[in-house]
C-alpha cells in the first residue's frame, strides 16, 4: 500500500489531509502536528492516523511539509536522520509560499540531493473539494510520483502543473485570491445592506451572482471585458455603479494587491 504524510497539520495541512483521506483503502494516510488535538481530530473524523514527524519521515513515499517558510529549517533538521537512513525513494512536498523546489534541496542537504521535490499551492476551497492546487517539480520527480500527486489531491480540486518560473505570480492569484475575493464579496453585501435588503438575503445574492458570473465566464469562454460591457446599458443602472467603481480605482486596487502578494511571495523565498 503506498503512504503519505502531512507533517503539519494546520489550515491546509489538515484540509489536504481530510481531502487525502478519500484515498484511504489504496493509501494509507499520517498526519503529524506539535498540537495532537489536530491530529486527534483528523483521526477521529477521517482515519488518518496519528504519527510523529519522524516517522512519516522513515515511512511514507510523499511527504507533504505543511510548515511556514521561516519553519523549513527547523523541520529539516528534525527529520534529517531519519531521511538520511532509508533505502526507498521518497518525495518532499512543499506547501511553504516562496520556496522554491532548488531551495528545498539545499534546505535538506544531504538529504533531498538526488530526490524528487514537489511545490505545491492550494487554497482554502480545498475543504469543499474546489480548490486549484498548483504544482511545479526538480528534474528528479518521476511521472509516476506525479500521478501519484494527482491521485492523492484531486479530492480536493483541480491540480494543475504550473512551470516554476511562474509558480510565485500564480500563487499570488490562487493562494491569496480568495481573501480578495471574501473583501469583494462583504463589500457588495454591505452595500446591499445599506441599500435596504435583510443581510442574510444579501449574501445569497451576492453569492449567486459572483457564482453565476463566474461559471459564465467559464463556460462561455468570454473576455470578462466583453461581458461587463454586455450589462452596461446606455444610461443605465449598471453603468452607474461601474463609473463609480472606475472613480475609487477599483481595478487598480485590484492590480495592486496581486502585485503586492507576488512581491511579498518571492520576498519568502529568500
Amino acid at each position: 500500500m503506498k503512504m503519505a504524510g502531512f507533517i503539519g497539520c494546520g489550515n491546509m495541512g489538515g484540509i489536504l489531509a481530510a481531502a487525502a483521506s478519500t484515498r484511504i483503502g489504496e493509501w494509507e494516510i499520517m498526519g503529524a502536528d506539535h498540537h495532537p488535538e489536530k491530529t486527534e481530530q483528523l483521526w477521529k473524523e477521517y482515519g488518518v492516523i496519528p504519527a510523529t514527524a519522524t516517522e512519516i519521515a522513515e515511512k511514507c513515499g510523499l511527504i507533504f511539509l505543511g510548515v511556514k517558510p521561516q519553519s523549513m529549517k527547523q523541520t529539516a533538521e528534525e527529520i534529517q536522520k531519519a531521511l538520511v537512513d532509508r533505502s526507498e525513494p521518497f518525495t518532499l512536498v512543499s506547501m511553504a509560499a516562496g520556496l522554491s523546489t532548488a531551495t528545498v534541496s539545499e534546505l535538506f542537504t544531504g538529504v533531498a540531493d538526488g530526490c524528487s521535490v514537489i511545490r505545491i499551492m492550494p487554497n482554502t476551497a480545498a475543504s469543499v473539494g474546489e480548490a486549484v492546487i498548483l504544482y511545479c517539480s526538480n528534474a528528479e520527480t518521476e511521472p509516476d510520483t506525479e500521478n501519484d500527486l494527482l491521485d492523492l489531491l484531486s479530492p480536493a480540486g483541480n491540480v494543475i502543473k504550473v512551470e516554476e518560473s511562474r509558480m510565485n505570480a500564480a500563487s499570488a492569484v490562487t493562494g491569496c485570491g480568495p481573501a480578495f475575493v471574501c473583501m469583494f464579496l462583504e463589500a457588495m453585501t454591505e452595500g446591499a445592506v445599506q441599500c435596504g435588503l435583510p443581510r442574510a438575503q444579501a449574501e445569497q445574492f451576492v453569492l449567486k451572482t459572483v457564482l453565476g458570473t463566474a461559471q459564465l465566464t467559464l463556460k462561455t469562454g468570454q473576455n470578462p471585458a466583453l461581458l461587463r460591457a454586455a450589462v452596461c446599458s446606455p444610461a443605465g443602472s449598471t453603468i452607474a455603479g461601474v463609473s463609480e467603481l472606475e472613480k475609487h480605482a477599483f481595478r487598480f486596487a485590484v492590480m495592486e494587491a496581486v502585485r503586492a502578494a507576488f512581491e511579498r511571495t518571492r520576498e519568502l523565498g529568500n
